[in-house]
């Protein structure tokens, strides 16, 4: 017998690439091959790429030239993602033993190309989202978790200045309601109790439903409720002015809306987010924090910041500051402003990267502080974790809380995949440490 086939899947960047790999993985094994964790091993060799920052298409190039150096002899290598969809022609100049290059909305191709021996595809970068996910859902999927993303919305029309996603994964498209409750209900039958609803701006979500009508993130959120074997519902990434007063509302009423809430604001001064083109102000962000709080007094809020975009002075770094203070922060993401290629604020004066660099040591040392002072709330208290992993440690299991918290517990592996009332004893600054209620 001919040894079954085998591939390699390396995800960069967000999590919309994750849920992207998984499909393609789906895509792989339907044509019976294998994963293997090494891609010395693989016949394929798929590099999902992110190009959200400055240096991301010379790390491909890294990458490919290293792959293609110690991979088999006969290997294919397929580069898919955001660098894929911007570098399209230029990858295979530059690196022409590169098989095929899929853009985000054009993996499902990938079916085709495994199909067809005699294939002439070599660089597919057309936004087609609909026919994606049409195509897509015709894969088994595979999984053996409990938790999963669902991608349920792609595409930007923000257009903020930093930001090279709408050039990269087009315009803003929803998928319809009974597609998504489809792909939700097969995922619930393979045991999943858990998932993200994923969008470049999923609160912007405007789907139709079996009628055809348009709904909003907060009707489709109920929706998926309505599925006993779903315990659990978060979304993620948000836009301040996506923030409908019913899904604000959602959080106060909906029981399996976990309690955390990912809403980037990526700078406090008012001067910035206009550079920014945000189209919100600190103001309106506030307004917002204090909407969701009144309908969820205990929501978990997390952020992300941009340290060091042209134009900030001292000021704007403050006025940022005092927003940090001011909303008191669960978990954030920070980051250095890195020029992106083909945006508008690349080509601005940059910010020296020693301020950068003090600014942003500042910022992460008061956010890993409100981190600390937000896990202590939770000492001796109790709380539903659903654990998903072995831990660090022998006879240590791990997983999430109810507000995304990292928790670990001494536990057999045996309960991975069941949500476990958890006693906090300790913790530290990314996670909280505690021991299994009897």
């Amino acid at each position: 017998m001919n040894k079954a086939k085998s591939f390699f899947i390396k995800s960069f960047g967000c999590q919309m690439n994750v849920y992207d790999s998984n499909k393609m993985k789906d895509i792989f094994v339907s044509h019976g091959m294998q994963s293997t964790n090494y891609y010395q091993d693989a016949d394929y060799i798929v590099l999902n790429t992110c190009h959200i920052r400055e240096k991301a298409t010379e790390k491909t190039y890294s990458d490919l030239g290293r792959v293609h150096k110690k991979g088999k002899n006969d290997h294919k290598i397929i580069v898919a993602g955001c660098v894929a969809q911007a570098e399209g022609e230029l990858i295979q100049q530059r690196a022409p033993y590169v098989d095929l290059v899929l853009g985000p909305q054009s993996l499902q191709l990938l079916d085709t190309y495994l199909s067809d021996k005699n294939s002439n595809l070599k660089t597919m970068t057309e936004f087609d989202a609909i026919d994606k996910f049409d195509t897509l859902k015709r894969f088994k999927s595979h999984t053996d978790s409990k938790s999963s993303f669902v991608t349920i919305q792609e595409g930007c029309d923000k257009f903020c200045t930093f930001c090279v996603v709408p050039y990269t994964r087009g315009s803003e498209y929803s998928r319809s309601i009974p597609d998504i409750i489809e792909e939700v209900k097969k995922l619930s039958e393979l045991g999943v109790i858990e998932v993200t609803l994923l969008g470049q701006n999923v609160n912007a979500y405007h789907g139709p439903d079996v009628s055809g009508k348009e709904r909003g993130l907060s009707y489709l959120i109920n929706k998926i409720s309505e599925l006993d074997k779903i315990k659990r519902i978060t979304y993620s990434t948000s836009h301040p002015n996506n923030m409908t007063d019913d899904l604000i509302e959602l959080h106060g009423t909906n029981s399996k809306l976990m309690s955390c809430l990912h809403l980037p604001v990526q700078s406090g001064s008012n001067k910035i987010l206009k550079l920014m083109n945000r189209k919100h102000t600190r103001e309106f962000y506030f307004e917002v924090i204090d909407k969701l709080r009144k309908h969820k007094s205990n929501i978990a809020l997390s952020s992300d910041f941009i340290v060091g975009f042209p134009e900030e002075d001292d000021k704007d770094f403050q006025d940022t500051m005092d927003l940090i203070h001011h909303v008191g922060f669960m978990n954030s993401y920070s980051f250095k402003y890195s020029p992106r290629p083909g945006t508008p604020a690349a080509d601005r004066e940059q910010i020296p990267l020693k301020i950068q660099d003090d600014r942003l040591k500042i910022m992460q040392t008061t956010l890993d502080q409100q981190q600390i002072d937000f896990n202590k709330k939770f000492l001796s208290k109790r709380l539903d974790v659903l654990i998903s992993s072995s831990g660090k440690f022998k006879g240590q299991v791990k997983g999430k809380s109810e507000f995304n918290q990292s928790v670990a517990i001494p536990g057999n592996p045996n309960i991975i995949g069941d949500i476990v009332p958890v006693q906090i004893t300790d913790i530290s600054v990314h996670s909280l440490i505690g021991k299994a209620e009897v």
